[in-house]
């Protein structure tokens, strides 16, 4: 018994595998890594928040009056990766996304994004005297 509950994660460490896959997917398939990735767990539901996640590209177009172009260009990069985003956390959680909501800011450079899910994730609780923390945080490495 004691083997099974060690094999399954607690809620920091999946938000921490979230997270770090989610940076490593913007790296891998947009050539920019968001330079922090925020990931909370709650329920039925996985909110992300990237900060730094506007592309050198876009950044360009909006400066240069190109507003509308640049929208439009993070409007679809948002697409493109989003059935990524869902695999990646169907696999982590071993959970259905049924919905996944995404929105950029380009003035802000950042991305939120919302899965929701079929079920809650199979999670093990630490030790009730210990203090949880209720997001987790990844800041780009250099």
């Amino acid at each position: 018994m004691t083997t099974s509950t060690q094999a399954t994660p607690t809620r920091g460490q999946l938000e921490r595998t979230i997270a770090q896959r989610i940076q490593a997917l913007y790296r891998e398939t947009l050539g920019h890594q968001p330079t922090k990735v925020t990931c909370q767990l709650c329920d039925h539901n996985v909110v992300l928040l990237l900060e730094g996640s506007i592309t050198q590209p876009e950044q360009l177009l909006a400066e240069i009056g190109k507003q509308e172009l640049a929208e439009q260009v993070r409007l679809d990069l948002d697409g493109a990766i989003q059935p990524q985003i869902k695999a990646l956390i169907e696999e982590i959680l071993n959970v259905s996304v049924v919905d996944l909501l995404t929105d950029a800011t380009l003035k802000t450079g950042r991305t939120g994004i919302i899965a929701i899910l079929t079920d809650a994730p199979d999670i093990r609780h630490p030790a009730l005297n210990s203090k949880n923390k209720k997001s987790v945080s990844l800041n780009k490495v250099e």
